[in-house]
Protein backbone atom coordinates (compact mmCIF):
# COMPACT_ATOMS: atom_id res chain seq x y z
CA UNK A 1 0.00 0.00 0.00
CA UNK A 2 1.41 3.42 -0.97
CA UNK A 3 4.31 1.98 -3.00
CA UNK A 4 5.57 4.78 -5.34
CA UNK A 5 6.00 2.33 -8.21
CA UNK A 6 2.41 1.17 -7.71
CA UNK A 7 1.16 4.77 -7.91
CA UNK A 8 3.06 5.34 -11.14
CA UNK A 9 1.62 2.12 -12.55
CA UNK A 10 -1.91 3.24 -11.66
CA UNK A 11 -1.39 6.62 -13.32
CA UNK A 12 -0.10 4.95 -16.50
CA UNK A 13 -3.07 2.58 -16.50
CA UNK A 14 -5.44 5.58 -16.44
CA UNK A 15 -3.67 7.05 -19.49
CA UNK A 16 -3.88 3.72 -21.33
CA UNK A 17 -7.58 3.37 -20.48
CA UNK A 18 -8.27 6.85 -21.86
CA UNK A 19 -6.75 5.82 -25.19
CA UNK A 20 -9.16 2.88 -25.49
CA UNK A 21 -12.26 5.03 -25.03
CA UNK A 22 -13.79 2.24 -22.91
CA UNK A 23 -15.95 4.17 -20.40
CA UNK A 24 -16.19 1.35 -17.86
CA UNK A 25 -12.43 0.71 -17.96
CA UNK A 26 -11.69 4.43 -17.55
CA UNK A 27 -13.96 4.62 -14.49
CA UNK A 28 -12.33 1.54 -12.95
CA UNK A 29 -8.77 2.83 -13.45
CA UNK A 30 -9.59 6.32 -12.22
CA UNK A 31 -11.14 4.87 -9.07
CA UNK A 32 -8.09 2.65 -8.49
CA UNK A 33 -5.70 5.59 -8.99
CA UNK A 34 -7.55 7.85 -6.51
CA UNK A 35 -7.82 5.06 -3.92
CA UNK A 36 -4.08 4.36 -4.10
CA UNK A 37 -3.35 8.03 -3.43
CA UNK A 38 -5.63 7.96 -0.39
CA UNK A 39 -3.80 4.94 1.05
CA UNK A 40 -0.21 6.24 1.05
CA UNK A 41 1.09 5.65 4.62
CA UNK A 42 3.05 8.24 6.59
CA UNK A 43 4.62 7.31 9.95
CA UNK A 44 6.07 10.09 12.11
CA UNK A 45 8.09 9.30 15.24
CA UNK A 46 8.03 11.85 18.09
CA UNK A 47 10.46 11.49 20.98
CA UNK A 48 11.88 13.62 23.79
CA UNK A 49 12.37 13.82 27.53
CA UNK A 50 9.64 13.78 30.17
CA UNK A 51 7.39 16.85 30.12
CA UNK A 52 8.91 18.27 26.93
CA UNK A 53 5.57 18.49 25.15
CA UNK A 54 5.72 15.36 22.99
CA UNK A 55 2.11 14.35 23.51
CA UNK A 56 0.83 17.91 23.03
CA UNK A 57 2.77 18.05 19.76
CA UNK A 58 1.18 14.76 18.64
CA UNK A 59 -2.27 16.14 19.44
CA UNK A 60 -1.69 19.53 17.82
CA UNK A 61 -0.40 17.93 14.62
CA UNK A 62 -3.61 15.88 14.43
CA UNK A 63 -5.84 18.93 15.13
CA UNK A 64 -6.98 17.32 18.38
CA UNK A 65 -7.38 19.09 21.72
CA UNK A 66 -5.50 17.62 24.70
CA UNK A 67 -8.86 16.99 26.40
CA UNK A 68 -10.25 14.95 23.49
CA UNK A 69 -10.94 11.29 24.26
CA UNK A 70 -8.65 10.28 21.37
CA UNK A 71 -5.80 12.55 22.46
CA UNK A 72 -2.37 11.35 23.53
CA UNK A 73 -2.24 11.73 27.35
CA UNK A 74 -0.33 14.76 28.58
CA UNK A 75 1.05 15.70 31.98
CA UNK A 76 4.04 16.84 34.02
CA UNK A 77 5.09 13.28 34.79
CA UNK A 78 6.21 10.67 32.29
CA UNK A 79 3.02 9.55 30.50
CA UNK A 80 4.73 7.65 27.66
CA UNK A 81 6.49 4.49 28.82
CA UNK A 82 6.06 2.49 25.62
CA UNK A 83 5.58 3.15 21.92
CA UNK A 84 2.02 4.32 21.23
CA UNK A 85 0.46 5.09 17.87
CA UNK A 86 -2.09 7.83 17.19
CA UNK A 87 -3.83 7.91 13.83
CA UNK A 88 -5.01 11.15 12.30
CA UNK A 89 -8.81 11.31 12.89
CA UNK A 90 -9.54 11.92 9.18
CA UNK A 91 -6.51 10.21 7.63
CA UNK A 92 -5.91 6.82 9.29
CA UNK A 93 -2.91 6.24 7.00
CA UNK A 94 -1.14 9.16 8.76
CA UNK A 95 0.19 7.97 12.12
CA UNK A 96 2.13 9.86 14.77
CA UNK A 97 4.04 7.61 17.15
CA UNK A 98 4.59 8.86 20.70
CA UNK A 99 7.88 7.29 21.82
CA UNK A 100 9.30 7.18 25.34
CA UNK A 101 12.10 9.66 25.88
CA UNK A 102 15.48 8.00 25.50
CA UNK A 103 16.46 9.36 28.92
CA UNK A 104 13.59 7.44 30.52
CA UNK A 105 14.67 4.04 29.15
CA UNK A 106 17.51 1.69 29.97
CA UNK A 107 18.54 1.49 26.31
CA UNK A 108 21.54 3.12 24.65
CA UNK A 109 20.81 5.18 21.52
CA UNK A 110 21.41 2.34 19.06
CA UNK A 111 19.48 -0.20 21.12
CA UNK A 112 16.71 2.33 21.68
CA UNK A 113 16.11 2.54 17.93
CA UNK A 114 15.95 -1.23 17.68
CA UNK A 115 13.51 -1.27 20.61
CA UNK A 116 11.11 1.20 18.96
CA UNK A 117 11.45 -0.50 15.54
CA UNK A 118 12.90 2.55 13.77
CA UNK A 119 12.49 1.03 10.27
CA UNK A 120 8.75 1.70 10.22
CA UNK A 121 9.16 5.47 10.71
CA UNK A 122 9.57 7.92 7.81
CA UNK A 123 11.34 10.52 9.97
CA UNK A 124 11.92 11.51 13.61
CA UNK A 125 10.93 14.62 15.57
CA UNK A 126 13.19 15.12 18.62
CA UNK A 127 11.54 17.44 21.16
CA UNK A 128 12.82 19.49 24.07
CA UNK A 129 11.34 22.35 26.07
CA UNK A 130 14.72 23.68 27.26
CA UNK A 131 18.01 22.67 25.66
CA UNK A 132 18.88 19.56 23.71
CA UNK A 133 21.06 17.16 25.64
CA UNK A 134 23.63 14.46 25.01
CA UNK A 135 21.01 11.73 24.72
CA UNK A 136 19.19 13.74 22.01
CA UNK A 137 22.43 14.15 20.04
CA UNK A 138 23.37 10.47 20.34
CA UNK A 139 19.92 9.48 19.13
CA UNK A 140 20.19 11.84 16.15
CA UNK A 141 23.58 10.38 15.25
CA UNK A 142 22.20 6.85 15.29
CA UNK A 143 19.17 7.89 13.23
CA UNK A 144 21.50 9.44 10.67
CA UNK A 145 23.62 6.28 10.50
CA UNK A 146 20.50 4.34 9.64
CA UNK A 147 19.59 6.63 6.78
CA UNK A 148 16.60 8.41 8.33
CA UNK A 149 15.92 12.13 8.71
CA UNK A 150 15.48 13.91 12.05
CA UNK A 151 14.38 17.38 13.14
CA UNK A 152 14.83 19.17 16.46
CA UNK A 153 11.75 20.92 17.84
CA UNK A 154 11.97 23.32 20.77
CA UNK A 155 8.54 23.60 22.41
CA UNK A 156 6.81 25.96 24.86
CA UNK A 157 8.19 29.04 23.12
CA UNK A 158 5.02 30.96 24.02
CA UNK A 159 5.87 30.56 27.72
CA UNK A 160 9.46 31.67 27.09
CA UNK A 161 8.21 34.80 25.33
CA UNK A 162 5.91 35.70 28.22
CA UNK A 163 8.66 35.16 30.79
CA UNK A 164 11.17 37.18 28.78
CA UNK A 165 8.69 40.02 28.30
CA UNK A 166 8.06 40.20 32.05
CA UNK A 167 11.75 40.22 32.90
CA UNK A 168 13.19 42.52 30.20
CA UNK A 169 12.68 46.27 29.86
CA UNK A 170 13.72 46.31 26.20
CA UNK A 171 12.04 43.02 25.18
CA UNK A 172 12.17 42.27 21.45
CA UNK A 173 10.43 39.08 20.29
CA UNK A 174 12.53 38.57 17.16
CA UNK A 175 15.82 39.04 19.01
CA UNK A 176 14.70 36.65 21.73
CA UNK A 177 13.66 33.98 19.20
CA UNK A 178 16.97 34.36 17.36
CA UNK A 179 18.87 33.98 20.61
CA UNK A 180 16.97 30.81 21.62
CA UNK A 181 17.43 29.29 18.17
CA UNK A 182 21.15 30.16 18.15
CA UNK A 183 21.64 28.62 21.62
CA UNK A 184 19.93 25.39 20.51
CA UNK A 185 22.01 25.16 17.32
CA UNK A 186 25.32 25.93 19.06
CA UNK A 187 24.53 23.42 21.81
CA UNK A 188 23.85 20.66 19.27
CA UNK A 189 26.96 21.52 17.25
CA UNK A 190 29.04 21.09 20.41
CA UNK A 191 27.47 17.65 20.69
CA UNK A 192 28.76 16.91 17.16
CA UNK A 193 25.52 17.50 15.20
CA UNK A 194 26.55 19.57 12.15
CA UNK A 195 24.06 22.19 10.87
CA UNK A 196 21.12 20.90 12.93
CA UNK A 197 17.59 21.82 11.84
CA UNK A 198 15.91 23.48 14.83
CA UNK A 199 12.31 24.71 14.93
CA UNK A 200 10.75 26.83 17.70
CA UNK A 201 7.04 26.20 18.28
CA UNK A 202 4.06 26.58 20.57
CA UNK A 203 1.75 23.56 20.66
CA UNK A 204 -1.17 25.87 21.41
CA UNK A 205 -0.57 28.74 18.96
CA UNK A 206 0.37 26.87 15.80
CA UNK A 207 0.37 29.93 13.54
CA UNK A 208 3.15 31.52 15.60
CA UNK A 209 6.89 30.88 15.37
CA UNK A 210 8.19 27.91 13.33
CA UNK A 211 5.33 25.39 13.23
CA UNK A 212 4.53 26.12 9.59
CA UNK A 213 8.22 26.30 8.66
CA UNK A 214 8.70 22.84 10.19
CA UNK A 215 5.96 21.26 8.09
CA UNK A 216 7.05 23.12 4.95
CA UNK A 217 10.51 21.63 5.44
CA UNK A 218 9.08 18.15 5.95
CA UNK A 219 6.94 18.53 2.85
CA UNK A 220 9.95 19.45 0.70
CA UNK A 221 12.10 16.62 2.03
CA UNK A 222 9.51 13.84 1.84
CA UNK A 223 9.16 11.64 -1.25
CA UNK A 224 6.63 13.12 -3.68
CA UNK A 225 4.01 10.42 -3.05
CA UNK A 226 3.91 11.39 0.66
CA UNK A 227 3.94 15.17 0.27
CA UNK A 228 0.24 15.45 -0.57
CA UNK A 229 -0.72 13.14 2.30
CA UNK A 230 1.17 15.32 4.77
CA UNK A 231 -0.33 18.56 3.47
CA UNK A 232 -3.93 17.38 3.49
CA UNK A 233 -3.60 16.14 7.07
CA UNK A 234 -2.10 19.41 8.39
CA UNK A 235 -4.08 21.87 10.51
CA UNK A 236 -5.15 25.02 8.62
CA UNK A 237 -2.48 27.17 10.21
CA UNK A 238 -2.08 29.69 7.38
CA UNK A 239 -3.51 30.99 4.12
CA UNK A 240 -0.64 29.28 2.29
CA UNK A 241 -1.53 25.86 3.73
CA UNK A 242 -5.18 26.36 2.70
CA UNK A 243 -4.12 27.27 -0.84
CA UNK A 244 -1.81 24.25 -1.08
CA UNK A 245 -4.67 21.98 -0.01
CA UNK A 246 -6.89 23.57 -2.65
CA UNK A 247 -4.26 22.93 -5.33
CA UNK A 248 -4.03 19.23 -4.41
CA UNK A 249 -7.80 18.74 -4.51
CA UNK A 250 -8.12 20.76 -7.71
CA UNK A 251 -5.69 18.38 -9.42
CA UNK A 252 -8.01 15.45 -8.60
CA UNK A 253 -11.11 17.07 -10.08
CA UNK A 254 -10.23 16.16 -13.66
CA UNK A 255 -10.23 12.46 -12.74
CA UNK A 256 -13.61 12.78 -11.03
CA UNK A 257 -14.95 14.59 -14.09
CA UNK A 258 -13.95 11.54 -16.17
CA UNK A 259 -16.05 9.36 -13.87
CA UNK A 260 -18.98 11.75 -14.35
CA UNK A 261 -18.63 11.44 -18.12
CA UNK A 262 -18.96 7.65 -17.78
CA UNK A 263 -22.37 8.11 -16.12
CA UNK A 264 -23.46 10.32 -18.98
CA UNK A 265 -22.71 7.49 -21.43
CA UNK A 266 -25.63 5.43 -20.07
CA UNK A 267 -28.73 6.15 -22.24
CA UNK A 268 -31.16 6.15 -19.31
CA UNK A 269 -32.76 9.41 -18.10
CA UNK A 270 -31.16 10.93 -14.98
CA UNK A 271 -28.55 8.15 -14.63
CA UNK A 272 -25.89 10.84 -14.93
CA UNK A 273 -27.42 12.79 -12.05
CA UNK A 274 -27.37 9.67 -9.85
CA UNK A 275 -23.72 8.94 -10.70
CA UNK A 276 -22.73 12.57 -10.13
CA UNK A 277 -24.56 12.50 -6.81
CA UNK A 278 -22.32 9.83 -5.30
CA UNK A 279 -19.17 11.44 -6.72
CA UNK A 280 -20.04 14.93 -5.53
CA UNK A 281 -21.14 13.76 -2.08
CA UNK A 282 -17.79 11.98 -1.63
CA UNK A 283 -15.91 15.07 -2.83
CA UNK A 284 -17.77 17.46 -0.51
CA UNK A 285 -17.10 15.10 2.41
CA UNK A 286 -13.42 15.11 1.43
CA UNK A 287 -13.35 18.93 1.39
CA UNK A 288 -15.01 18.95 4.81
CA UNK A 289 -12.28 16.68 6.22
CA UNK A 290 -9.37 18.45 4.54
CA UNK A 291 -10.39 21.98 5.53
CA UNK A 292 -11.92 20.99 8.90
CA UNK A 293 -15.06 22.97 8.09
CA UNK A 294 -18.63 21.99 8.96
CA UNK A 295 -19.91 21.32 5.44
CA UNK A 296 -23.58 21.28 6.40
CA UNK A 297 -23.36 24.76 7.93
CA UNK A 298 -21.34 26.07 4.98
CA UNK A 299 -23.76 24.79 2.33
CA UNK A 300 -26.79 26.11 4.20
CA UNK A 301 -25.13 29.51 4.43
CA UNK A 302 -24.63 29.53 0.63
CA UNK A 303 -28.37 29.15 0.04
CA UNK A 304 -29.19 31.35 3.04
CA UNK A 305 -31.09 28.63 4.88
CA UNK A 306 -30.90 27.96 8.63
CA UNK A 307 -29.34 24.65 9.67
CA UNK A 308 -31.87 22.28 11.17
CA UNK A 309 -30.96 20.40 14.34
CA UNK A 310 -29.19 17.16 13.44
CA UNK A 311 -28.84 18.22 9.79
CA UNK A 312 -26.65 15.92 7.72
CA UNK A 313 -24.70 16.16 4.50
CA UNK A 314 -26.93 14.91 1.68
CA UNK A 315 -26.90 15.01 -2.10
CA UNK A 316 -30.23 16.87 -1.97
CA UNK A 317 -28.58 19.68 0.01
CA UNK A 318 -25.63 19.84 -2.40
CA UNK A 319 -28.03 19.85 -5.35
CA UNK A 320 -29.91 22.84 -3.90
CA UNK A 321 -26.62 24.71 -3.65
CA UNK A 322 -25.54 23.83 -7.19
CA UNK A 323 -29.01 24.63 -8.55
CA UNK A 324 -28.48 28.22 -7.49
CA UNK A 325 -26.03 28.47 -10.41
CA UNK A 326 -27.88 29.11 -13.68
CA UNK A 327 -24.79 27.97 -15.64
CA UNK A 328 -24.65 24.56 -13.95
CA UNK A 329 -28.40 24.06 -14.26
CA UNK A 330 -28.31 24.78 -18.00
CA UNK A 331 -25.37 22.41 -18.48
CA UNK A 332 -27.17 19.50 -16.82
CA UNK A 333 -30.35 20.23 -18.80
CA UNK A 334 -28.39 20.29 -22.04
CA UNK A 335 -26.68 17.02 -21.12
CA UNK A 336 -30.00 15.27 -20.52
CA UNK A 337 -31.41 16.70 -23.74
CA UNK A 338 -28.53 15.69 -26.01
CA UNK A 339 -28.02 12.14 -24.75
CA UNK A 340 -30.72 10.71 -27.00
CA UNK A 341 -29.61 12.42 -30.21
CA UNK A 342 -28.53 9.69 -32.60
CA UNK A 343 -24.78 9.14 -33.23
CA UNK A 344 -23.45 12.31 -31.56
CA UNK A 345 -25.73 12.37 -28.51
CA UNK A 346 -23.65 10.24 -26.11
CA UNK A 347 -20.25 11.89 -26.80
CA UNK A 348 -21.78 15.38 -26.45
CA UNK A 349 -23.58 14.38 -23.23
CA UNK A 350 -20.33 12.98 -21.81
CA UNK A 351 -18.51 16.22 -22.56
CA UNK A 352 -21.25 18.34 -20.98
CA UNK A 353 -21.39 16.09 -17.90
CA UNK A 354 -17.63 16.29 -17.47
CA UNK A 355 -17.71 20.09 -17.79
CA UNK A 356 -20.64 20.42 -15.37
CA UNK A 357 -18.96 18.21 -12.77
CA UNK A 358 -15.63 20.01 -13.11
CA UNK A 359 -17.37 23.38 -12.69
CA UNK A 360 -19.42 22.18 -9.73
CA UNK A 361 -16.41 20.69 -7.94
CA UNK A 362 -14.37 23.84 -8.48
CA UNK A 363 -17.22 25.97 -7.10
CA UNK A 364 -17.55 23.77 -3.99
CA UNK A 365 -13.77 23.65 -3.49
CA UNK A 366 -13.47 27.43 -3.68
CA UNK A 367 -16.21 27.89 -1.06
CA UNK A 368 -14.50 25.48 1.36
CA UNK A 369 -11.13 27.18 0.78
CA UNK A 370 -12.62 30.61 1.48
CA UNK A 371 -14.31 29.35 4.65
CA UNK A 372 -11.05 27.78 5.91
CA UNK A 373 -9.13 30.97 5.20
CA UNK A 374 -11.70 33.08 7.05
CA UNK A 375 -11.59 30.69 10.02
CA UNK A 376 -7.80 30.88 10.03
CA UNK A 377 -7.82 34.69 9.95
CA UNK A 378 -10.32 34.76 12.81
CA UNK A 379 -8.21 32.34 14.88
CA UNK A 380 -5.05 34.36 14.27
CA UNK A 381 -6.86 37.57 15.17
CA UNK A 382 -8.20 36.14 18.41
CA UNK A 383 -4.79 34.78 19.35
CA UNK A 384 -3.03 38.10 18.83
CA UNK A 385 -5.61 39.82 21.02
CA UNK A 386 -4.99 37.49 23.96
Amino acid sequence: MGDPAELVRCEESVKEALKTGDAALIAEKVKEYLEKHEQVPLNIAVTGETGSGKSSFVNASRSIDNTDENAAPTGCVETTTEVKSYNHPKYPNVTLWDLPGIGTTRFTADKYLEHVEFKKFDFFIIISDTRFRENDAKLAQEIQKMGKKFYFVRTKIDLDMKNEERSQRDFNEKNTLDRIRKNCIEGLEKLLIPSPKVFLISNFDLHLYDFERLWNTLEKELPQHQQHVLLLALPNISQEICNKKRKILKAKIKYLAFASAVGAAVPVPFTSVAVDGSIILAFVTKCQDVFQINGVELLHSLIKEPVKSGGKMTFALILRVLSSSAFLTSLKAAEEGTRFILVVGIPVAMGLSSLATYTAFTFILDKFTEAAQKANMKAVGLSTQV
